[in-house]
């Protein structure tokens, strides 16, 4: 009988911690709504609160046709409770001037920046989507969110046209020199037309057979211009762990992220891909990089 007694209790109670909507951790909306600046919807069936944004301050053309917000150029940022904590995941959308100002507040505000890339082809002016999240008090994580839409509007207030470049020239024909750069980076570089480039392979398995630099697992960096007038462009290939440390040196040295991806599936350990464009001097460029490698090796 005590048996029966039990078990029926821990039905209960699971019943009770599992069950009905009412019982789920309530969600501060009200601090999410005066943090963000913005009226926001609730779902009782998944207890989520999203807040949205849509972009409506820059005529956006896709395919000849005057596309909507509606349509998918709508930012949005959503949050759900998880244990005692807020869990934040977001998608924002930007112009090609607004990403690396923006991933910089982001990433400033404690917020993960876990994915860039773009949604459609013919557009004009080109937009990005810049997948962000986070993990902590509601109210901090609404602040961050607000904060990444504020200066996005910063931009757009000194510029109302989406640039067309970034800042800086890249001296035609290249003329760089090696020899520094593979000392910064430790490799041995390869020269082509006055370029350079410095590859550095990682492995993974996929399919149960090992994969390495030539197969694509690799980090890369590329210069061109010359010595004065430089741009450096390139890929990282980085486990999960890596990614925000990374994508924080690198803006931290003024470096542009231009993309962040996957290139493959099944592959053990999984492997984020992060490309990225700078100007500057080489030499300064090539630090920036190696500071980035550095940062890498040191995430846990």
């Amino acid at each position: 009988m005590l048996r029966l007694t039990l078990s029926t209790l821990a039905l209960a109670a699971g019943l009770l911690t599992t069950g009905a909507p009412a019982m789920a951790q309530a969600i501060d909306t009200a601090a999410i709504e005066t943090a963000t600046g913005l009226k926001g919807s609730y779902n009782q069936a998944e207890n989520v609160f999203k807040v949205s944004k849509p972009r409506d301050d820059v005529k956006i053309n896709v395919d000849r046709w005057t596309m909507p917000p509606f349509m998918g150029l709508t930012s949005w940022a959503a949050f759900t409770p998880m244990g005692s904590s807020t869990m934040m995941m977001g998608d924002t959308v930007l112009f090609e001037d607004e990403v690396n100002p923006a991933m910089s507040v982001a990433l400033d505000n404690g917020l993960e920046v876990t994915a860039l890339h773009n949604h459609f082809f013919f557009d004009q002016p080109k937009v990005f989507f810049m997948h962000i999240g986070g993990m902590g008090d509601a109210r901090k994580l609404a602040t961050g969110v607000k904060a990444v839409y504020d200066r996005i509007a910063q931009v757009r207030a000194a510029q109302g046209t989406p640039a067309s470049s970034f800042a800086g020239d890249i001296a035609s024909p290249s003329h760089v020199t090696a020899a520094p750069i593979e000392e910064i980076l430790g490799s041995k570089a390869q020269v082509k037309d006055g370029m350079v480039k410095v590859t550095l392979g990682r492995t993974a398995k996929m399919h149960g057979t090992t994969v390495g630099n030539e197969m694509g697992i690799n980090t890369w960096a590329a210069f061109a211009g010359d010595d004065e007038h430089a741009v450096v462009d390139g890929d990282f290939a980085m486990h999960e762990n890596e990614l925000q440390t990374v994508l924080k040196t690198m803006r931290g040295q003024s470096i542009n992220i231009v993309a962040i991806h996957q290139h493959m599936t099944h592959e053990e350990p999984r492997y984020v891909f992060l490309h990225y464009w700078g100007k500057g001097k080489a030499v300064d460029l090539a630090l920036a990089v190696k500071k980035a490698l550095d940062a890498q090796k040191a995430a846990k």
